[in-house]
């Protein structure tokens, strides 16, 4: 450059640049006395063929031989030489960058413990800052003239996501334990990453994960699943739904019909369920499964069923025949293996003295009683 640079300062309008560089192309001539001025948040490096030489921290400098020690010296500056120098000045800003993003470009496969092997998506913010200038322009910048969280958002998005599988290996066993422990495992994800920065001069400030989700499909499923445990009771659930659609529909015009309709459907109903829930005759036999009749509702029910699944009537004979002694369902009148009466009083033949049931002799008389001869 022709000209002298007499006043050196930067501003940033955007807040987003991390390094600035005067001039933006080769170097430029200061004039000894020129003024330096560093803002909050800043820090100024004269760089002279390449390497870092003095930095200047908040405040106005005014450059002379005794405060560019470094630079007087590789310019071989006689002492009181008042000529102008060419160098390069960096402004590096130290402030708290926000608002940068990560998230997941494909899918990362995990294996859930429940699910299966599923494929998630991660999204989440972070904040950084530039901690060490020099380690940090060499290591990253370069000799660019402008450097901003544009240029480094895309690769520090990249280490994020490569350490994400490891760290859901770790800690995670199922995706359906995640809100609980979102907060603790942001933690142990910084300390992961936090190394992976500040081998670049820069540190991780807060690191923050906004969701880990499945496929879409996988959360339908979920969402299903999560249905099917609010609703709880099915059956009941089916009913109220149903009449509160007849009782809604056609408007108060119709509320008449509705509430016939919701009395036959109410009707209908048990015998529907209990054909959609109850095990099918069908599958009985296909079981080769032997059956024996209810005697309340007369469905066929496995033999040696204690209540039929049904009705729950007990299948469990409770009374014996008085003649031949054989046991009878409790609605029985008659007796299913010889046909007796039950409620007929049985008499001795010999001196038609009354008869204890199950007696094979007379109480009175003691003559041997047959059931055949008292019916």
């Amino acid at each position: 450059m022709s000209l002298l640079i007499e006043v050196i300062e930067w501003m940033d309008p955007t807040g987003e640049e991390m390094i600035y560089r005067i001039p933006q192309e080769g170097s430029a001539d200061f004039k000894m006395g020129a003024q330096l001025i560093v803002r909050d948040s800043q820090i100024a490096m004269f760089f002279k063929s390449g390497h870092a030489a003095d930095s200047f921290t908040t405040g106005r400098h005014t450059l002379s031989t005794l405060n560019i020690p470094i630079l007087t010296r590789l310019l071989s500056f006689p002492l009181g030489f008042n000529s102008p120098f060419r160098a390069e000045v960096y402004f590096v800003n130290l402030k708290v960058f926000t608002n940068l993003k990560w998230g997941t470009t494909h899918p990362v496969t995990f294996k859930d413990s429940k699910l299966g092997l599923i494929r998630l998506r991660g999204h989440g913010a972070f904040t950084i800052r530039i901690v060490e200038p020099v380690l940090f322009l060499n290591s990253i910048v370069g000799r660019q003239a402008k450097y901003t969280t544009h240029d480094i958002q895309s690769y520090l998005r990249d280490v994020i996501v490569a350490r994400l599988n490891d760290l859901l290996g770790e800690r995670l066993e199922t995706i359906l334990d995640l809100p609980a422990i979102y907060t603790e495992l942001a933690e142990d994800y910084k300390k992961i990453v936090y190394d992976e920065f500040n081998k670049y001069g820069l540190e991780l400030v807060d690191f923050y994960i906004s969701s880990i989700t499945p496929p879409e499909e996988v959360s339908k499923m979920i969402d299903q699943r999560s249905g099917l445990e609010a609703v709880g009771d099915l059956d009941k659930f089916l009913k109220f739904e149903m009449a509160k659609g007849l009782g809604t529909a056609g408007g108060p015009a119709a509320a008449g019909s509705g509430m016939g309709m919701a009395a036959g459907v109410g009707l209908m109903l048990p015998g529907m369920m209990s054909k959609v829930f109850a095990p099918e005759q069908t599958e009985l036999k296909r079981e080769a499964v032997s059956t024996v009749t209810c005697p309340k509702c007369h469905s066929d029910t496995p033999e040696q069923s204690r209540y039929c699944y049904r009705c729950g009537h007990p299948m469990i004979s409770q009374n014996n025949c008085p003649s031949c002694g054989e046991g009878l369902p409790t609605e029985a009148k008659f007796c299913l293996h010889c046909g007796f009466k039950l409620d007929t009083k049985l008499q001795c033949p010999h001196c038609s003295a009354e008869l204890i049931p199950g007696s094979k002799f007379c109480g009175e008389c003691g003559k041997p009683v047959k059931g055949d001869d008292n019916r």
